[in-house]
């Protein structure tokens, strides 16, 4: 069975600051934090990837890594740009594109086939691979009525930033670990006093390190992205008059999944670490995890040879 690996990679990256947070390199070999995901991947078995890029950053993209992982796994293009269906207009301010819900149906012509879909700056360890492979390739997940989406679970513990807030899914999932709520949070913090906030002000029992959260890591199915093109119109026109601002991210979407019934999300939960590059005061603590791996012989050390 075909599977795919799509990676988001067309975010600005506006808390970085300069350079392109997606390229930052994260070892003696000048790997990134995409390469290491790819070799997951690959390894689980998956055997196709999509990269969703800028126009602007392709160069870029395709010096540093693109036209390496080509050699190496197929590989194709996406590009996500500020175009808009004929009936709205783009906002004369709008330079980001309209979020990740956006970003996936950028792929829309490239993905035929089972799917997972990660971000480009995010390390998601090395098992959940697997395990994703292993949902995409149940015949009961390919042939159900209902689409079937799985996702991630981190603790929130495991993808906390030491260098300011991030923006998590946060997951209320029932006992079968199928998703019930998921609540798209920002500005979560952990204080000084040890208590976690958000912009949001939830509440501790939904709110606390051990809280499930998403980390945009899904895997599903191609009718997927033909319900990305339905609910990014209805969305379009529902915030016609505020597009200047309006963001869509696949959180938001596939909680209005879950209300209309018509798809089943099945959590699959993980102990791994997430390792990100949110600010760029992440980037060496993110290097010196992947030092540690390397010394540990968690990955080759050169895992392209």
């Amino acid at each position: 069975m075909k599977t795919t690996l799509v990676v988001m990679a067309a975010g600005i990256g506006s808390r970085y600051g300069a350079g392109i947070k997606q390229l930052a390199k994260m070892d003696d070999n000048g790997y990134t934090i995409i390469d290491y995901s790819i070799f997951d991947a690959k390894k689980a078995g998956f055997d196709k990837v999509v990269f969703i890029i800028r126009r602007d950053i392709e160069e870029d993209f395709k010096e540093v890594i693109g036209d390496r992982i080509s050699k190496i796994i197929d590989v194709e293009y996406a590009y996500q740009s500020l175009e808009l269906p004929a009936a709205y207009e783009v906002p004369q301010n709008r330079t980001k594109p309209w979020g990740t819900v956006h970003a996936v149906l950028a792929a829309k012509d490239l993905v035929n086939e089972p799917f997972l879909v990660i971000n480009a700056d995010d390390y998601y360890g090395k098992n959940v691979f697997k395990d994703f492979h292993e949902f995409l390739d149940d015949a009961n997940n390919q042939d159900a009525s209902k689409l079937q989406i799985a996702m991630a679970g981190y603790k929130l513990k495991n993808t906390l930033s030491d260098n300011g807030t991030v923006t998590r899914g946060v997951s209320v999932g029932d006992q079968d670990n199928k998703l019930v709520k998921i609540i798209e949070t920002h500005e979560i913090g952990l204080g000084e006093d040890g208590k976690i906030t958000s912009r949001e002000n939830l509440d501790s029992d939904l709110l606390n390190l051990e809280s499930i959260v998403s980390m945009n890591m899904w895997a599903t199915f191609p009718r997927f992205i033909d319900l990305c093109e339905e609910y990014f119109e209805k969305y379009l026109e529902k915030n016609k008059d505020n597009l200047e601002k309006a963001e869509y991210v696949l959180p938001e979407m596939i909680g209005e999944f879950l209300e209309e019934d018509i798809a089943e999300i099945t959590i699959l939960p993980t102990n791994d670490k997430w390792i990100g590059i949110t600010y760029k005061e992440d980037l060496a603590p993110a290097q010196e995890e992947f030092r540690k791996m390397l010394e540990n012989k968690d990955y080759p050390e050169n895992i392209w040879l």
